[in-house]
C-alpha cells in the first residue's frame, strides 16, 4: 500500500478491511477437533499425498494422472525402464539400457527432498480465462523470477530485454525463424547450423515449409557466401547438444541473424564463464529444473521488432502458454532461488559430474570407443574451476570396421541415438546421461561388459 492510499484509510475503513479478510479466510476453513482444515483442499491434499507414499519399490512412481478418478481408485505402479511388476520389483537382465531420451529424472531425487516447498495445489476455478489481467499471456511475476535466477546464475543479462514464453524451447524455436525472416517469398531467409546439432532444427524448419525461410543444412558450406541478398539465421547451440561444447556463431555479416539455444547454459551441465548477452536467447525449464512435461521455455530478446513479431506468432499459434504451467514454473522457481540457488545446482552439478566421471573410467579402458574432450574451467557462479559434467556422451567408435556405432552398443544392450541424428558421421552415438539412477546403472552395467570383452 502506498502514502496516497494509507491517508485514504481511515481506523474506521481499516477495521472493516480486517473484518473482511477475517471472514474470507473463515469461510474457506473448518474448525474439526479443535484444529483448522482446510474445507476444499484438505481431500485434494490427502489424494496426493496418498499416491506420492506409494513406493513402487524405488524402481518407479505412481502418479494422480495414473488414477481412475471415477471407479476402483487403484493407483498404478509406472515403472522405469527394465522394471516390471504390480511394484516395479522384477529387474529384467536382458533389458536395454535406456540412454536414448533426453528426460531429466536425475533431479527427481532433489524434488522428492524438497516435496513440500514445491507442491502446488490449483483450484478447480484457477484462472479460468484466457489471459491475465493485464490482458496479456505473460505472468509479469513469473517475469521477474526469471531475472532473479539469471541473475543469481549469472548465465544471461535480462536488462532492458523482453521475454517471450513458449510451450518449452520447441516451440520458440521456429517462432524466433520466423521472426527473423524477411517475410519474403522472392529471397527466404537461409536456416543453417553447425554440425553436429540437435535435428529439430532442421526438421522443424523443414515441416513447417515456410515460404519465407528454408533449411540450408551446415554453416560450413556457406562460410565464404554470406554477402549475398539473403538473411542467414544460424542456430548456436551453447552448450552444444550433443557434445557439450561452448559455442559460437560461425557465420558473419549484416545479413547473419543468429538464434542462441541456451537450454544448457546452466552450473550443472557446464561452466559459467560469463552471462551471456545474445540478441535472442532460448532457455527451458527442462534442463533448468528437470520439469520437462511442464512444457514451458522463454527466450530472451534485444529488439523490439523481433520480440513483437515472436509475440505474434505465439498468439496466432496457442494464445500463450497455460496458466498451470506458468503457475508450476513459479512455485518451483520459488525453491531454486532459495539460499542463492546452491542447494539445486550443488545436487544437480554433483551428480552429472559422479556419472561423467565413472563413464570416462570406463571408456578409458577400451581402445575401441572414445568421448569428446571436455576440459575443467573457472565458473562465476560456483567461483573456483569445476570439472566437466555434459549432459550427454558423445561416444565414437574407433574402429575401421566399425562404421555405425549405434549398431555396435545396440547389440550389447545399449540403446543411443545415431550420430546421423545429429548430421554428424554414424561412428558417433549421443548416451543420456540425464536420465534416472536406475537408468544409469544399466547404462554402466552395460559399458562396464562391452569394454570387457574387447
Amino acid at each position: 500500500m502506498n502514502d496516497r492510499m494509507a491517508k485514504k484509510t481511515s481506523p474506521m475503513n481499516l477495521a472493516l478491511i480486517v473484518m473482511f479478510m477475517i471472514a474470507l479466510f473463515a469461510s474457506n476453513m473448518l474448525v474439526c477437533r479443535g484444529e483448522w482444515e482446510g474445507s476444499w483442499s484438505s481431500k485434494a491434499a490427502e489424494e496426493a499425498e496418498a499416491v506420492a507414499a506409494i513406493p513402487c519399490s524405488g524402481h518407479g512412481r505412481a502418479y494422480l494422472d495414473g488414477l481412475i478418478l471415477k471407479g476402483h481408485h487403484q493407483p498404478v505402479c509406472e515403472c522405469n525402464p527394465c522394471y516390471s511388476g504390480s511394484d516395479c520389483s522384477n529387474f529384467s537382465s536382458d533389458c536395454s539400457a535406456d540412454a536414448g531420451s533426453g528426460d531429466p529424472y536425475f533431479l527427481e531425487p532433489f524434488w522428492m527432498r524438497h516435496a513440500a516447498s514445491s507442491a502446488i495445489l490449483v483450484s478447480g476455478w484457477h484462472r479460468m480465462g484466457y489471459s491475465y489481467s493485464d490482458g496479456s499471456y505473460i505472468s509479469e511475476l513469473l517475469v521477474e523470477y526469471l531475472k532473479k535466477v539469471h541473475s543469481i546464475v549469472g548465465n544471461a543479462i535480462t536488462d532492458g530485454k523482453y521475454f517471450i514464453f513458449g510451450s518449452g524451447s520447441t516451440q520458440l524455436l521456429n517462432a524466433a525463424v520466423y521472426a527473423l525472416s524477411p517475410n519474403s517469398s522472392d529471397s527466404p531467409a537461409k536456416v543453417v547450423a553447425t554440425a553436429p546439432y540437435y535435428p529439430v532444427y532442421r526438421t522443424q524448419t523443414e515441416f513447417f515449409n515456410s515460404r519465407d525461410y528454408i533449411y540450408e543444412g551446415d554453416t560450413s558450406s556457406w562460410k565464404n557466401k554470406t554477402d549475398s541478398d539473403s538473411i542467414f539465421i544460424e542456430f548456436v547451440t551453447s552448450p552444444n547438444n550433443p557434445d557439450g561444447k561452448l559455442t559460437e556463431g560461425v557465420l558473419e555479416g549484416s545479413n547473419v541473424k543468429s538464434i542462441y539455444d541456451r537450454a544448457y547454459y546452466w552450473p550443472h551441465f557446464t561452466a559459467i564463464p560469463s552471462p551471456a548477452d545474445d540478441d535472442l536467447m532460448i532457455f527451458t525449464i527442462s534442463k533448468l529444473t528437470g520439469h520437462a512435461g511442464s512444457r514451458f521455455g522463454w527466450a530472451i530478446i534485444k529488439d523490439e521488432t523481433v520480440y513483437e513479431k515472436m509475440l505474434t506468432y505465439l498468439s496466432m499459434n496457442t494464445m500463450g502458454v497455460s496458466r498451470e504451467a506458468q503457475l508450476r514454473a513459479l512455485k518451483l522457481l520459488d525453491v531454486v532461488v532459495e539460499g542463492d540457488g546452491k542447494q539445486i545446482f550443488q545436487f544437480a552439478y554433483s551428480t552429472m559430474r559422479d556419472r561423467w566421471t565413472r563413464l570416462k573410467q570406463i571408456i578409458s579402458k577400451s581402445k575401441r570407443f572414445s568421448l569428446q574432450k571436455l576440459s575443467s574451467e573457472y565458473c562465476t557462479f560456483f567461483k573456483r574451476q569445476r570439472d566437466a559434467s555434459p549432459a550427454y556422451a558423445w561416444v565414437k567408435c574407433e574402429r575401421e570396421e566399425d562404421k555405425n556405432c549405434y549398431e555396435i552398443l545396440e547389440a550389447a544392450g545399449i540403446n543411443g541415438r545415431e550420430g546421423r541424428v545429429y548430421s554428424a558421421d554414424n561412428r558417433y552415438v549421443r548416451l543420456s546421461l540425464i536420465r534416472s539412477q536406475d537408468d544409469f546403472e544399466i547404462l554402466i552395467n552395460k559399458l562396464t561388459n562391452l569394454v570387457a570383452k574387447g
